[in-house]
């Protein structure tokens, strides 16, 4: 029974302790996490973490705003705590009111496309950042937020081959245990070597729905099948555990189709892709800067139905990562009420010491503001 206990605590000490390998961020000079998190993560009410460069890059002034309030709007009617990450004159943010969102999505001045290469010189500078899905991954892993939901998982571009252009989104889901709740990857990518990537890097990937047809963004079916599908949150949840119970540091693609009503015509969508893609290539727009070009091209060739599909996709991955959030809270509270408060101590203590003893990097502080 100790064993059973000692177990259960070591799978849930990313909630009391940032873990010691992540990073070499110091988190008490980088990071803000507001009380609302801070608060929730404590008493292991549900939270789901949102990135911000679809708030800075994703879509123009005001939509950006408006999808970003309703965003979090529907996280919370399903008991969830919102936490949207971004980068502010230099601090990390975990978790925007309603104030700071509006600031952010106006800024006039440039913000920076923020992933794990980033980070040193946007915090060092005092600039402003929208994480990526990358960045966000890491940051939520870091503070023991382990349900983030986004519209698309960034991959390996079109071409990839010979240019090597894969995102950064693969390797840091493939190193962080964080279920990724997204629309596949996104229909500019090259699906199915951003697949096989995926199963390079061991990260699990499953569909959430009918079937294991991956969705392809704008559309709910690609026709290349993943390897796994689940139908439900309570599903879902089982699975997330069973990701930290492993300790794999790894984590997981939860790919949702868009709903067929929001849905655009796979041809249709296909050919102002391809479009905006050549239009990249005689442009010399290559690196970050590639996929906000296409997204607002496409958005422009398809008469911003496009845009109207991504906040339709986001908000419905919102949902569902609510719903995976709630669902693994409950089993977590659970959990908890079978403790006593010195198994806790005890146990977590332990594990903490365990994960800190072969590094050289201090235990990650988090800055409650």
């Amino acid at each position: 029974m100790q064993m059973k206990i000692a177990h259960t605590l070591r799978n849930r000490v990313y909630v009391y302790f940032s873990r010691c390998n992540m990073s070499s961020f110091n988190y008490k000079s980088c990071i803000d996490v507001s009380p609302e998190v801070s608060k929730a993560l404590r008493s292991h009410t549900p939270v789901v973490a949102l990135e911000s460069t679809i708030i800075s890059h994703g879509m123009p002034y005001p939509q950006n705003l408006q999808t970003a309030l309703q965003v979090e709007e529907i996280v919370r009617n399903e008991g969830a705590v919102p936490a949207t990450v971004a980068i502010v004159k230099g601090r990390i943010k975990v978790g925007l009111n309603q104030e700071m969102l509006a600031e952010f999505a106006s800024l006039k001045t440039p913000v920076v496309k923020t992933s794990r290469r980033d980070f040193p010189y946007v915090l060092s500078k005092g600039l402003n950042g929208g994480t990526t899905v990358a960045g966000t991954v890491i940051v939520s892993s870091a503070v023991g937020i382990k349900v983030f939901a986004t519209g698309g998982l960034g991959g390996v571009h079109r071409g990839g081959e010979k240019t090597m252009d894969v995102s950064a989104d693969l390797m840091e889901l493939g190193r962080n245990p964080v279920a990724v709740v997204s629309s596949g990857v996104k229909s500019i990518l090259d699906i199915e070597r951003t697949l096989e990537y995926l199963e390079t890097q061991g990260v699990c990937v499953v569909t959430f729905g009918e079937n294991k047809n991956f969705p392809s963004f704008y559309t709910p079916r690609s026709g290349v099948e993943a390897p796994y599908n689940i139908e439900s949150p309570v599903e879902a949840a089982l699975l997330i555990e069973k990701l930290f119970e492993l300790h794999l540091n790894s984590g997981i693609l939860l790919a949702v189709p868009i709903p067929d009503a929001e849905a655009i015509e796979g041809n249709e969508i296909e050919k102002a892709i391809s479009t905006a893609v050549k239009e990249a290539e005689d442009h010399g727009i290559k690196g970050k800067e590639v996929t906000p070009f296409v997204l607002n091209r496409v958005i422009s060739l398809t008469g911003g139905r496009s845009l109207e599909s991504n906040i339709a996709l986001i908000k419905n991955n919102a949902k569902v990562g609510a719903q995976v959030a709630l669902e693994l809270a409950k089993r977590q509270m659970h959990s908890s009420k079978q403790l006593s408060s010195e198994d806790v101590f005890q146990s977590l203590h332990a594990a903490s010491s365990e994960r800190c003893a072969a590094k050289s990097s201090p235990r990650f502080d988090i800055l409650v503001k």
